[in-house]
């Protein structure tokens, strides 16, 4: 058995804290592990690492390496399988099913269970429980997983149960998101599951199912490998609900109970970290109900005399919104794209193979940043035309290039490298390395980079 870890969303919803440079699968959001992470972790107790794979696209395929190799040092970079674009679930899945038949060769009737990387769980032992049943049972059916619904919720899909057959029910239909009175009704007759997104099949009953009912994506799924790279964006953009779920006589539904929620909104975030007892003690309310803060740099955050109110700082960007309104920051984020707002894709925290760095100052003629270097990891040989950098050591030990010379840098040292200077940093040590940079220059935006030489192939 093998599982796909889909991990590819943009999570607009949870603006200003996901971003496109770094979406809401990898943010630490109830404890020190991501999203990602903690969907990865759960997996490994059912398999090993070596049968786990991470699909996702080449924006984020850094951003997903350097996190599962923070939870698992045996994780290989060849588990991670990116889609040549991003689209939509039915061609991702299909791909990553074309890569594990004919890159993986795997055996056409083993069981395969795909799900997203950006869900909390809050009772493991009752999730992987129905997981693994489910991997055991599912044949050569299509199979997902239901949630017994606790609420008339109209942010999720629903799915109504057919007749029961052993340890699973035939699917009835799919139905999508409710207005509050369908959810009303579908939660009192007992005949509707929460539709969690989570898939399970076999590669053998996925294609024949694939050719009866999405031939487009079939067309390509028969493709030689070169070729349906090149063709891959013309694929239409379908979910795999709408593709093959929806339509197929082999769907079946395995209903499950373990505190689970697809993190959709700040609300229910909130609704979430509430009920597990979680408070945010950076805010001090006078006079204030029902408020919901959430705080990236740790600030202290004080209301008087509001109510029902959710509040999102994160470094560069602040969200307010009414409670209840959570699905209403797609409206906003959609604004903002409009009007070429550059927070609503990129964070003054800024991801990269080798570590991070965080803008600290940001003014005409001057840049300060905090940069992070991941041990045994290096900056690109690289140079500027339009800045010079003056870099100090804050934490740990690093060699840094400038020209021709090789120089060796301890806490509290520094090396200034002029403007048209090749030059790079690189991580000797075992523990993150620290730096302050200052750049002073008439232009400092990151397309100044000339690079001679990169572990990563940016060059």
């Amino acid at each position: 058995m093998r599982s796909i870890i889909l991990c590819g969303g943009s999570g607009t919803r949870l603006w200003p804290l996901s971003r496109k440079n770094y979406p809401k699968q990898f943010l630490k959001l109830y404890n020190d592990h991501s999203l990602l992470q903690e969907t990865y972790l759960r997996m490994r107790e059912i398999m090993p690492s070596k049968n786990i794979f991470v699909l996702t696209n080449e924006d984020n395929y850094f951003n997903a390496l350097n996190q599962i190799g923070e939870v698992d040092n045996k994780f290989s970079k060849k588990n991670i399988i990116v889609e040549p674009a991003s689209l939509n679930t039915a061609p991702a899945i299909a791909y990553a099913v074309k890569h594990l038949m004919e890159r993986e060769k795997i055996n056409h009737d083993e069981p395969l269970v795909f799900l997203p990387s950006d869900h909390f769980i809050g009772n493991k032992k009752n999730f992987l429980k129905i997981i693994r049943k489910a991997l055991l049972k599912v044949g050569n059916h299509i199979g997902t997983i239901g949630l017994v619904p606790k609420s008339p919720e109209t942010s999720y899909g629903y799915i109504k149960k057919g007749e029961k057959v052993g340890d699973y029910f035939k699917v009835s239909e799919f139905k999508e998101k409710p207005d509050k009175k369908t959810a009303e009704k579908y939660l009192a007759s007992e005949k509707y599951l929460w539709n969690a997104g989570i898939y399970l099949f076999n590669a053998k009953t996925f294609v024949q199912e694939l050719e009866k009912h999405a031939p487009e994506i079939y067309k390509f799924f028969i493709k030689k490998w070169d070729i349906s790279i090149k063709e891959f964006s013309l694929m239409p953009s379908i979910s795999i609900d709408f593709a093959i779920s929806e339509k197929t006589d082999k769907a079946i539904v395995f209903s499950g109970d373990f505190d689970w929620s697809d993190i959709g909104s700040f609300d229910s975030l909130a609704e979430m970290l509430e009920k597990n007892g979680q408070k945010n003690h950076k805010h001090v309310g006078v006079d204030s109900k029902n408020i919901f803060v959430h705080s990236s740099s740790d600030k202290l955050v004080t209301t008087i005399g509001v109510d029902d109110l959710v509040i999102v700082e994160n470094n560069d960007s602040i969200l307010i919104q009414k409670r209840g309104k959570g699905e209403d920051v797609k409206k906003l984020v959609e604004h903002l794209k409009k009007n070429n707002f550059r927070e609503v894709e990129h964070n003054i925290i800024v991801h990269r193979p080798w570590g991070k760095y965080e803008i600290l100052i940001d003014y005409p003629g001057y840049k300060v940043k905090k940069i992070t270097v991941y041990p045994k990891s290096k900056l690109s040989l690289q140079l500027h035309k339009c800045r010079s950098e003056h870099w100090v050591v804050v934490k740990g030990n690093a060699k840094a290039t400038k020209g021709s010379e090789n120089i060796l840098l301890k806490k509290n040292e520094s090396v200034f490298i002029p403007v048209k200077t090749k030059h790079c940093l690189e991580n000797l040590g075992k523990t993150d390395l620290e730096i302050i940079e200052v750049q002073v220059g008439n232009y400092l935006e990151e397309d100044d980079i000339v690079r001679f030489d990169d572990d990563y192939k940016r060059t």
